[in-house]
């Protein structure tokens, strides 16, 4: 009897992780024969843990918070997104053997921007909080879309810098500290960092959403995130957290795994409904 393949994800923590269930309900509605697990993985060993996975018949892995940019530098080739990136969120073994490495995060998010959520970027003035690997994936996709601004928030300044010099050839992007958010506006806000993985609220201006303005969380979970509130407190025409933007990611990597595009807007309503059975 053959195996089933087997994928999974990566992370520290990873113990919220929806990945699994979402993988899951991609395998029953296109009738791959797989099974997808979630590991909690520290970067100390995250190289290690890798090889061992792949050893021993693995497929393909997702990589979440920390382990994007260790990801970018143990895979074998990569995609012109994730080379660009600096950051990886998918590897998959090649029949050579390699590990190929490929970076769905900005399509995934753009796809729930402007698909699911009708968000038009062209002309928008965009705050991206945080200068990590989540953000590293998702400013190429972004500046393709025309932004008049963008502008990457970090506590430590210096890296929201470096970061915005590296990207700036595709666009108007600069990089700042939260201090430096006083008396500006934006269209839209990501958060990108990882206070909400801990119930934190990064230290944002009260007035920085513009009126009408959007909030976007690249974390989710069953409760609305401290992000998310705060959207909503401030009004926001939408605020909401990252379930659309991880299923449409998870598409695109079981289309590299499996050479077949899930549906996603159906994978979607079942998740929000059972987010809403939690509750």
């Amino acid at each position: 009897m053959t195996r089933p393949d087997r994928y999974a994800v990566f992370g520290h923590p990873i113990k919220h992780s929806q990945s699994p269930r979402i993988h899951a309900l991609f395998a029953a509605q296109t009738g791959q024969d797989l099974v997808y697990a979630a590991e909690d993985v520290p970067p100390e060993r995250f190289e290690s843990r890798v090889r061992e996975f792949f050893g021993s018949g693995g497929r393909g892995l997702n990589c979440t918070v920390p382990l994007k940019e260790l990801a970018w530098r143990l895979a074998d080739s990569r995609s012109d997104r994730a080379e660009r990136a600096g950051a990886v969120n998918t590897l998959a073994l090649r029949d050579d053997g390699s590990v190929f490495g490929d970076n769905t995060d900005g399509i995934g998010l753009l796809r729930d921007l402007r698909d699911n959520l009708g968000l038009d970027l062209a002309g928008a003035k965009v705050l991206v909080l945080g200068a990590g690997g989540a953000t590293r994936g998702i400013l190429a996709p972004l500046l393709a879309e025309r932004p008049a601004r963008l502008v990457i928030a970090n506590r430590t300044i210096a890296t929201a810098e470096t970061l915005a010099a590296e990207f700036g050839d595709l666009g108007p992007v600069e990089g700042c500290g939260f201090a430096d958010l006083a008396g500006h506006r934006f269209d839209l806000i990501l958060n990108a960092t990882a206070a909400s993985l801990s119930g934190e609220l990064p230290p944002l201006p009260a007035d920085a959403l513009a009126p009408g303005g959007s909030c976007y969380d690249l974390a989710y979970a069953f409760e609305p995130t401290p992000f998310v509130r705060w959207g909503r407190e401030k009004q926001a025409s939408v605020s909401t957290d990252g379930i659309g933007m991880l299923v449409e990611q998870a598409a695109e990597a079981f289309l590299l795994w499996r050479g077949v595009r899930p549906e996603t807007r159906p994978v979607i309503e079942t998740l929000e409904a059972e987010r809403r059975t939690v509750k």
